[in-house]
């Protein structure tokens, strides 16, 4: 960042605003594939992988355990496309809050 202008600097940090993806879309989170056993005696899943797959929303925060929710088969495709909007966000809040701490150590205008 420090070799380039400070006018490319500036047209790169416009280029991934138009990037950042609308915020109805974006979903913090994992999504989790799980197969669980019914222990049923004799059910196939005793001996397979289990009954499933179903998928679930793990979302993290600190101090606190884990919450998991269950996304119907029909959401899924929905909320990994929502989850993939989040981490893209998160990479162009980075470059941008790099290239904005650039123009401050050259003193120019934000």
């Amino acid at each position: 960042m420090q070799d380039k202008p400070s006018p490319t600097l500036k047209r790169r940090r416009t280029a991934l605003l138009r990037q950042l993806p609308t915020p109805q879309a974006i979903l913090r989170g994992s999504l989790i594939e799980r197969y669980k056993r019914c222990g049923k005696p004799g059910c196939k899943c005793a001996k397979g992988r289990g009954h499933g797959p179903k998928y679930y929303l793990s979302i993290s925060r600190s101090g606190e355990h884990p919450q998991m929710d269950y996304v119907p088969q029909a959401y899924v495709e929905q909320v990994q496309a929502y989850v993939a909007n989040y981490q893209r966000t998160r990479e162009i809040l980075e470059e941008i809050c790099t290239i904005n701490r650039e123009l401050l150590r050259r003193r120019e205008r934000l």
